[in-house]
């Protein structure tokens, strides 16, 4: 019986195809927008992902990590004199703006590392080494950098020179970062080179890194650096959290992406809803000589369900499918940003099982006031 249920299905080719379309596409744009949505979520943390520390400490109304509000430079040694810190060193970040050798600017994301240990260093390095950043006039720069670079006709390598603030900058590496959600690339120098690199302002620290000692839980260290009047700590995961839902409620983005899915969904139940109506319409005779011959209501249901969930299966299938295909492509240019978690696939199988469950339920109405003696009018 369900094997006739799958024959009726596949040999009405018009109406199996707009059902197939309809839910492929609506598979696709539910995918492909939430997937586009948590790119852009995970840019907003690039900061986070690129340096890389169990516990930062800023001041106590920053509400995320790129929001900067400076410290004092004692702030440092407040929080090396904590019980719990094994060591702390300082962190600059800021965005400044970069005279290119064609006479260009170009915004760069200045972060200053501590010179003696390059606590936040990149993590991957392409040319080059984080020790020659010690040289005179020395910064690395990452591959957006190097992309911006070229799209001004500008070849960027190591030894290549551009000033920040009239300063000379020289190129001695090359690193790969996470984009982040400004855009600009990332440069990368001494916290005292970078001092130098910014306009004179009373207060410069961006943040302070620490790590716990051995034995203290990074939570315990936030604990005390709490108890400090004027500072706050975050440690890594809270941090990336807390930024994430600071731009989930402060911006338009969520409700941008959501109408977007929203309508896909309504498209989904709309179209599918209406064709397998239609398909179970044009099929009731055949269902109603099945009746005749001893079929069951149950297994009818059973026939229109299997029908409804086949037809969701493949189109959920190919619309994932295209998603994954349009992210891999994204991503090999760095843009728009694309990242689907597992949350996404299985958000999307749910949405689509719901429409299969009401494009079935309007089937199995018409099926359950089925009566036999139609077959024979």
């Amino acid at each position: 019986m369900f094997r006739i249920a799958l024959l009726m299905l596949f040999r009405d080719k018009a109406k199996y195809a707009m059902l197939i379309s309809g839910l492929t596409f609506c598979s696709l744009l539910m995918s492909q927008q939430a997937g586009v949505f948590c790119g852009i979520m995970m840019w907003t943390t690039a900061t986070l992902r690129n340096i890389s520390s169990p516990v930062w400490v800023v001041d106590a109304k920053v509400q995320q990590v790129n929001e900067v509000i400076s410290l004092r430079d004692i702030d440092v040694q407040r929080v090396r004199s904590l019980p719990g810190v094994a060591w702390a060193v300082p962190l600059f970040w800021g965005i400044v703006q970069a005279r290119l050798p064609d006479g260009s600017f170009q915004a760069v994301q200045l972060t200053g590392l501590d010179s003696s240990s390059f606590t936040g260093r990149p993590a991957v390095m392409l040319q080059g080494r984080i020790e020659d950043l010690r040289l005179p006039n020395s910064v690395i720069v990452d591959q957006v950098a190097v992309e911006k670079l070229q799209q001004k006709g500008i070849d960027a390598h190591i030894g290549t020179t551009f000033e920040i603030n009239d300063e000379e900058a020289r190129i001695v590496g090359i690193c790969h970062t996470e984009r982040s959600f400004l855009g600009q690339p990332y440069v990368y120098t001494t916290y005292e080179r970078a001092l130098q690199y910014m306009p004179a302002q009373r207060k410069l620290l961006a943040y302070v890194l620490a790590e716990p000692k051995p034995g203290v839980s990074p939570q315990e260290v936030v604990e005390q650096v709490n108890a400090l009047p004027g500072l706050r700590a975050f440690d890594h995961k809270t941090f990336f959290r807390e930024t994430m839902i600071w731009y989930i409620k402060n911006t338009g983005i969520p409700v941008s992406f959501g109408t977007v899915v929203l309508m896909g969904i309504v498209v989904g139940i709309a179209i599918a809803g209406q064709t397998f109506y239609l398909f179970v319409h044009d099929n009731l005779r055949y269902l109603a000589a099945l009746k005749a011959m001893g079929a069951g209501t149950t297994k009818l249901v059973g026939m229109v369900m299997l029908q409804a969930f086949s037809t969701g299966f493949i189109g959920y299938g190919l619309g994932l499918g295209l998603a994954a295909i349009f992210g891999n492509a994204v991503l090999r240019n760095g843009t728009p940003p694309f990242y689907m978690p597992w949350q996404v696939p299985v958000f999307v199988g749910v949405v689509i099982a719901l429409i299969c469950c009401f494009s079935a339920a309007i089937g199995v109405a018409k099926v359950a006031r089925l009566e036999a003696a139609v077959v024979f009018k």
